[in-house]
């Protein structure tokens, strides 16, 4: 009799999973929301989707056969218009993250990261508390980072060209942007650019948290059992990111021996031009503890760590395979540059002020991060309390709407007919009205409250790499990628693979 019950219990819940789904879609007020089928019963077609690597370029067709709003879950719509991204994205919107991005951290409740908190007042206060290193008046004292690094990654492309052969840039490119987040964050470089080697398979590792938190994510409440069975599996040498978060407290108990000797009022050492991160956050945590304490200070570098290589590593590639691609914009660029040599405007080490007075220079970095913005997946956010109409379509709360950058950025009514090209003159129109409509819509590092805090230190770096490797190397595409375009793959971030390159230093004078 028990065994029956049990048996009948088992149908009646097999039953209920299979039907609910089915009833709750035919009495949802979007359950004309058009998608593929099988969207309207489950996650996995997302799931499978994203596991073939090009949920960017699916998301692309969903919208053009369907419209403004695509359904690509049971819960999950895609959105395309500019006043959906105002009321989804826009300052003072409370609009939440989505629990895909739970799994981008520890599930302890008490162990937030600043990039995936889902609760929006203790982020806007965590933001605070983080947001004047980042700020765009800070990145003076970055600069020399910046430039050792350039110079070493200048030294081993000349040695690259001395061998004669093809390069993986996007490689390169990664390691370079690996060591100078180091400097910025420790004011000491992991050394990834003294080989060209993965250091202690450190991006190998963090490829593949990239890879987990993606795919968990879509079915976020996994992640707590999944999370500590991971861990145990990595074993005692940890994850990508547990080498970082060692790599962290070494830094930490080093700086707190260093205190031992006097320290000037502004934190910086004698000699010294910079501060990094961690002495700016000692001294922050040391003015006020209970506001910023030691895990606020943890946490943000080993943040600046995880998040700070990929993304500007991904938008350095996508910029100089466009200009490779399109050789005359690489040409045209070139010109500028060397005209700001020869007028003395520029020297060895191109600052990020001089950068900004290279309208063309500009133009090329936001056309190719318009064209490959880093992330390629929606940026999904929850419909708070009350619901929310978009589209002519009323979402009620709890849905999960999110925009796509890659979406966003090919809508022609906002970036011309022609938004499928690459073309960086469309930034240096004369029309105002055109070029502030294109700046409202272009989001490669998100919009609103939750934009990359650390937008502002990637574009450094790119505004003062991409000059100097335009001015002083040549380079070529492999046969392949001059005969068809490159090979990228999504999970969450994309990334070229393959993204071969020779390399030859230029030697005509200017």
């Amino acid at each position: 009799m028990h065994s029956e019950v049990l048996a009948f219990a088992a149908v009646v819940a097999l039953v209920a999973r299979v039907l609910f789904p089915f009833l709750k879609n035919v009495s949802s007020p979007l359950r004309n929301v058009p998608g593929p089928a099988a969207t309207r019963f489950t996650d996995l077609w997302y799931l499978w989707r994203v596991r073939r690597g090009a949920f960017e370029q699916d998301n692309i067709e969903l919208h053009r056969k369907h419209g403004e709003i695509v359904r690509y879950g049971p819960n999950r719509y895609s959105l395309s218009s500019p006043d959906a991204q105002k009321t989804i994205y826009g300052h003072g919107a409370k609009f939440p993250k989505s629990s895909w991005y739970a799994t981008w951290q520890n599930p302890s409740p008490s162990q937030w990261s600043l990039f995936a908190d889902q609760s929006i007042p203790r982020h806007s206060e965590n933001r605070r508390q983080y947001q004047s290193a980042y700020t765009m008046s800070s990145l003076v004292s970055y600069e020399p980072y910046v430039d050792e690094c350039a110079d070493l990654f200048s030294q081993r492309l000349q040695e690259v060209a001395s061998a004669g052969v093809y390069a993986d840039m996007g490689h390169w490119l990664q390691c370079y942007a690996f060591d100078v987040i180091g400097l910025i964050t420790y004011s000491k470089r992991l050394g990834f650019l003294d080989r060209g080697e993965d250091i202690r398979g450190v991006i190998a590792a963090l490829e593949d948290h990239l890879w987990y938190a993606t795919f968990t994510g879509i079915f976020s409440w996994l992640h707590k059992y999944l999370f500590p069975i991971r861990n145990w599996l990595a074993g005692p040498t940890g994850t990508g990111r547990a080498y970082v978060m060692k790599f962290t407290q070494e830094r930490i108990a080093e700086h707190e021996k260093e205190q031992t000797k006097a320290i000037p009022v502004d934190g910086i050492e004698e000699g010294k031009t910079s501060m990094d991160f961690l002495s700016k956050f000692f001294k922050k945590n040391a003015d006020d503890p209970k506001a910023f304490t030691m895990y606020h200070l943890s946490m943000g570098c080993v943040s600046n760590m995880v998040a700070g290589s990929d993304t500007t590593a991904i938008s350095l590639s996508a910029i100089l395979y466009y200009l490779l691609k399109f050789p005359q914009t690489f040409e045209t660029l070139r010109q500028e540059i060397d005209e700001r040599q020869r007028e003395g405007k520029i020297g060895h080490y191109i600052t990020f002020k001089e950068s900004q007075e290279m309208p063309y220079l500009q133009a090329v970095m936001k056309e190719a991060l318009r064209m490959h913005p880093a992330t390629g997946l929606p940026l999904e956010r929850v419909v708070p309390v009350g619901g929310a109409s978009m589209c002519d379509q009323f979402f009620p709360e709890g849905t999960i709407v999110g925009i796509n950058s890659w979406v966003a950025h090919r809508n022609t009514s906002v970036f011309g007919p022609d938004a499928n090209v690459f073309r960086p003159e469309r930034w240096l129109s004369s029309d105002k009205e055109k070029l502030s409509l294109m700046d409202r819509n272009w989001m490669p590092f998100g919009l609103g409250s939750r934009t990359c805090i650390g937008r502002h230190i990637s574009h450094l770096e790119m505004s003062k790499l991409i000059p100097m490797l335009v001015r002083d190397f040549d380079f070529s595409l492999a046969p392949h990628l001059q005969a068809a375009d490159w090979e990228t793959t999504n999970y969450w971030f994309v990334k070229p693979r393959d993204f071969q390159v020779k390399v030859m230093v230029r030697r005509q004078g200017l």
